[in-house]
């Protein structure tokens, strides 16, 4: 089993940038494959990106592509998602997800532990 806490969000400006931290505790970390979920209100959940095991392979969700970059650090048992241009659409809870399966996917149904979210709001 993993622990996972999110860190990071906050308020900022359309165009602005945030990085959003996820410390993990308990199981290796490098048995997981580490994903970002986020969730707008009223919405429904949706992916984000995704890192596998060794941090060699990177998924994107289309609306976030050449934006955002997922990475992380083994040795510190942490996976970072860097935003940059930053719309209101953005606006939502994120969440970090751990996924014991080799495959690294982008639903929400193939992670197995969740962290608490952290809340992101780009104003306009």
């Amino acid at each position: 089993q993993v622990q996972l806490v999110e860190s990071g969000g906050g308020l900022v400006q359309a165009g602005g940038s945030l990085r959003l931290s996820c410390a993990a505790s308990g199981r290796t970390f490098t048995s997981y494959v580490m994903g970002w979920f986020r969730q707008a209100p009223g919405k429904e959940r949706e992916f984000v990106a995704a890192i596998s095991r060794s941090g060699g392979m990177t998924y994107y969700a289309d609306s976030v592509k050449g934006r955002f970059t997922i990475s992380r650090d083994n040795a510190k048992n942490t996976v970072y998602l860097k935003m940059n241009s930053l719309k209101p659409e953005d606006t939502a809870v994120y969440y970090c997800a751990a996924s014991v399966r080799a495959v690294v996917y982008n639903s929400a149904t193939r992670y197995d532990y969740w962290g608490q979210g952290t809340q992101v709001t780009v104003s306009s």
